[in-house]
């Protein structure tokens, strides 16, 4: 695709989706486009306000669209347009590309790996704000980047970015793009992992010679990325850990796990890089509060602490939660991964493990004759007994209840939100906090 200022001017496009994303790029293209619009969840096609945009499958191929916007969460190789749209490949592109080829001027942070992201682009955010930045949050988290408003040659935007954005993006590119971690995920939509972490890196080569890119060059799965010969910006490394000093000044305990030690060190790096005083960026740290349902600790006690990480999708972001905690009362369940493994040997830290679900033999193969185990048909008996096994061991000075499901939300719930809640709402339905 060729870069242009009137890239997304006078032409038809269709928009494939009506999530948030989609609805941004009908709002901001509709009045010097022709646009249409389909979806293939009915309940949007039915809505009024998108009638008159609506196309009908039928339809589609009559029209000769210059784009096809997609929205990250469509599969194209299962969704109801997939022939088309394997047909029209070059055609595809995001809402991300919209945006840039207007805004391609401004400075542009780009976050994205496994896990971390959330955490990495709010905490950045707010310590550009509180830097005097005009800072924009944008993508995954925070606003949809077609919604902002009075934008300046100044604006800065921290874009958390997925690998299916990434996937179907053309010419988006960042001036720093940070590339936190990578571990199996999504596999049920990239196949294998060496595609999945191809699709990371498409946003590392998208970074031009003057800018720069962020990740920990010793990690094993981005050695042959880091010599291919389309990395052409500069690579700043970035280490899993915190010197010492740096430590001290940590005051938020937050912060004190091996995941969030590892996103400090980026977050560290950028503003460096940025000028940014460290007065400034560990005061904002320190006053940080834990994103919703991200190890987020719901009760602390003497006796007892409760987590709520239903972001957790695959074992790799639970991995380092467990080796920072001990005498763990573990709740996990839903939809697995494909190709997700568990590597975790310290039996000691995990006192047992409570696991619901449909899916429950995927997780059980990893923990049998291993760990200590339950197995449940649903969250809400998984949490009644984890109450009850926690009552009973009076004898242990503190335990840890964590809930970090290791799997997708869909098979019950609509997003890891949705889940999030319900576990808080069956920690006070079982009264827990109050059981020891």
């Amino acid at each position: 695709m060729k870069f242009t200022n009137d890239l997304y001017f006078k032409k038809k496009i269709l928009i494939y989706g009506l999530g948030i994303s989609g609805i941004s790029c009908l709002n901001y293209l509709k009045k010097n486009n022709l646009v249409k619009c389909f979806d293939d969840n009915k309940l949007n096609l039915k809505h009024k306000k998108f009638k008159k945009y609506l196309i009908s499958k039928k339809k589609i191929n009559k029209f000769n669209f210059d784009y096809i916007i997609m929205s990250p969460g469509i599969n194209s190789l299962q969704c109801s347009l997939k022939n088309y749209i394997k047909k029209n490949k070059s055609k595809v592109c995001t809402d991300l590309d919209v945006f840039y080829s207007e805004y391609y001027n401004n400075f542009i942070i780009a976050v994205t790996g496994t896990n971390g992201k959330s955490t990495v682009s709010k905490l950045l955010n707010d310590i550009l704000k509180k830097d005097k930045y005009d800072s924009r949050l944008v993508g995954n988290i925070g606003n949809a980047i077609l919604n902002e408003k009075k934008i300046y040659k100044k604006t800065i935007f921290v874009v958390e970015i997925s690998s299916y954005q990434i996937l179907y993006s053309k010419i988006f590119k960042p001036n720093y793009g940070i590339l936190l971690n990578i571990s199996p995920d999504h596999l049920e939509r990239h196949k294998t992992f060496n595609n999945y972490c191809k699709t990371k890196f498409k946003l590392m080569f998208s970074i031009s010679k003057k800018d720069c890119a962020f990740l920990n060059k010793s990690e094993p799965h981005f050695k042959k990325f880091l010599k291919s010969k389309k990395m052409i910006c500069k690579t700043i490394n970035v280490k899993n850990r915190l010197s010492e000093k740096d430590k001290v000044k940590i005051k938020n305990s937050y912060f004190n796990t091996l995941n969030n030690e590892q996103n400090l060190s980026f977050i560290l790096k950028i503003c460096s890089k940025l000028g940014i005083k460290k007065n400034i960026i560990f005061g904002v740290v320190n006053n940080f509060k834990a994103l919703n349902f991200r190890q987020q600790t719901i009760y602390d006690s003497k006796v007892l602490r409760i987590i709520n990480d239903s972001k957790s999708t695959s074992f790799s972001s639970s991995i380092n939660l467990l080796k920072n905690l001990k005498r763990i009362f573990w709740i996990l369940g839903g939809l697995p991964k494909k190709g997700d493994k568990f590597k975790f040997q310290n039996k000691n830290r995990i006192r047992k493990i409570y696991i619901y679900g449909k899916n429950k033999s995927f997780f059980i193969k990893f923990f049998k004759n291993k760990f200590k185990y339950s197995q449940f048909h649903d969250l809400d008996q998984a949490v009644q007994r984890a109450s009850i096994d926690i009552n009973k061991d009076k004898k242990v000075k503190k335990i840890n209840l964590l809930f970090s499901p290791c799997a997708a939300s869909f098979d019950k719930f609509k997003n890891f939100e949705e889940r999030g809640e319900y576990f808080n709402h069956l920690i006070n339905r079982y009264k827990i906090k109050n059981v020891r």
